[in-house]
């Protein structure tokens, strides 16, 4: 088995790594940057490790990371998700000095990476996918043909893109010719790539994915799906699993779709395949090559420990299930708490957690690396914790959720707990039937009330006599 992992990233994800490390015997390696010095990550570790001054730097350099963890004496390297968890060369360098990366092979992260490869080797397994361009488009010229053939709206997509970054939806060719030089400077800036192809706009349409494990013994299974449909700007905002909108067909369908795809490009370790879901035909959208921020909700329903089963596969070991093993129970929730203001238009609220209170009992789960008098950096994604809640019930999952999201308490920045509150109230969200058009539908989810309550005014006050008291 694997001794020590580095762990290449930070905040909750590096707490949850560190987690599975501990309760596997194996130590953990945390990095930071002078912005993170005080992180929960770096408290919780084993060890410790400076990667310099600048906040982003040290977090991309996949050269430093896998010198740092062969100098530390680590057998393995976990990416995480989001900075460099689908960069082929981390994985590429990590094989070169015998250090295994806990995730897939360098060749399937490029192949899959690339949005139009990923295209084409679905389409020859014969995974549905959303009529589009078969490769990159050469210029806007090129692009305004493809989108007459294709149709309007059309998706301006960037062929290395990811997490909602480096897309467009155009509606008309004055629209894709605004968008163009918009998306090639955005694409180029965050993933170092000009390319860009399009795809036809499946209109409102449900996005659901599907979990997927998979061995070096040949031996691939899914763990259901979960419904990714509540977003805003394509960035998920609430998870669920399983999706309450799919019959015992769809279901089985998406799970044997995100299969074959895993095996058409010879996949190891955990993975998600992404799907759109329109008037009952499932489009592939694409395939993530890493631990998704919301593998927690997957884990609530089936029972399996997928940072777990990544550190297994990568020790050479099976699969720890079988597919006919692996059953789903009841509904699991999960909230992105972000540190931003919904009502000044998601703008971010960095700063001092004045007091942070975890909501518990039954069914409630939180996945953090904020604590009270920790200060959330300006330089990272807003996110300060994930609030997992699970039921046996739909309607028990949201009732579940609403009581849990009363009792956080994340004070000294503006979060978005409120705000997910009234979408749990919302009819439509409860009666288990919407697509990723509902933010966008219903602005007047934003004017809740933003009182505050008793003893939060109460410790205030307490806050400012003992300030005044030079206590």
């Amino acid at each position: 088995m694997i001794r020590k992992i580095l762990i290449a990233n930070r905040g909750e994800i590096a707490v949850r790594i560190v987690r599975a490390c501990a309760e596997m015997g194996i130590r953990s390696v945390a990095v930071y940057s002078e912005a993170d010095r005080h992180a929960l990550h770096v408290k919780r570790a084993d060890e410790a490790h400076n990667l310099g001054d600048e906040p982003l730097a040290g977090y991309l350099n996949p050269r430093k990371l896998v010198n740092l963890a062969v100098e530390t004496g680590c057998d393995a390297l976990h990416p995480g998700y989001g900075f460099l968890s689908e960069n082929a060369e981390l994985a590429e360098i990590c094989a070169e000095r015998g250090i295994k990366f806990i995730g897939p092979s360098a060749e399937v992260i490029r192949r899959m990476g690339d949005k139009t490869e990923a295209r084409r080797s679905m389409i020859a397994a014969g995974v549905p996918v959303t009529p589009g361009t078969e490769g990159n488009v050469a210029d806007l010229e090129e692009a305004l043909r493809e989108a007459g053939r294709i149709g309007y709206p059309v998706m301006l997509k960037a062929t290395s893109g990811g997490g909602g970054r480096g897309i467009r939806r155009c509606n008309s060719q004055e629209e894709l010719e605004q968008a163009y030089p918009r998306v090639i400077s955005e694409a180029t800036k965050a993933f170092g790539s000009a390319e860009v192809f399009l795809e036809k706009c499946i209109v409102n349409p449900k996005h659901i994915e599907a979990q997927i494990l998979a061995d070096s013994f040949g031996n691939t299974v899914h763990l259901f799906e979960r419904d990714c449909s509540i977003q805003r700007r394509n960035q998920k905002l609430i998870e669920i699993a399983p999706s309450p909108q799919l019959t015992p067909e769809q279901r089985a369908y998406i799970g044997e779709q995100a299969v074959k795809a895993a095996k058409a490009v010879g996949y190891e370790n955990a993975g998600t395949v992404e799907f759109l879901l329109a008037e009952g035909e499932v489009y592939f959208m694409e395939m993530n090559t890493r631990v998704q921020v919301e593998h927690t909700i997957t884990e609530e329903i089936t029972g399996i420990d997928i940072v777990r089963e990544q550190i297994r596969i990568a020790a050479g070991l099976p699969l720890s299930v079988k597919q006919e093993d692996i059953i789903h129970r009841g509904y699991a929730i999960q909230f992105r708490i972000n540190a931003e203001d919904p009502k000044n238009n998601f703008l971010p609220s960095f700063g001092k957690i004045t007091r942070y209170y975890a909501p518990g009992g039954p069914g409630v789960r939180t996945d953090t690396a904020i604590y009270t008098g920790y200060t959330i950096p300006p330089y990272y994604d807003s996110m300060c914790l994930k609030l997992i809640v699970w039921a046996l019930t739909w309607e028990e999952a949201l009732d579940r959720g609403l009581r849990a999201l009363d009792d956080m308490r994340v004070l000294g920045v503006k979060t978005t707990a409120l705000y997910y509150q009234e979408i749990l109230r919302n009819p439509e969200f409860r009666s288990g039937v919407f697509n990723t058009s509902f933010v966008e539908a219903h602005p007047e989810l934003i004017n809740y009330s933003v009182k505050r309550k008793p003893e939060e005014l109460a410790l205030a006050i307490a806050a400012a006599i003992a300030a005044h008291a030079g206590l």
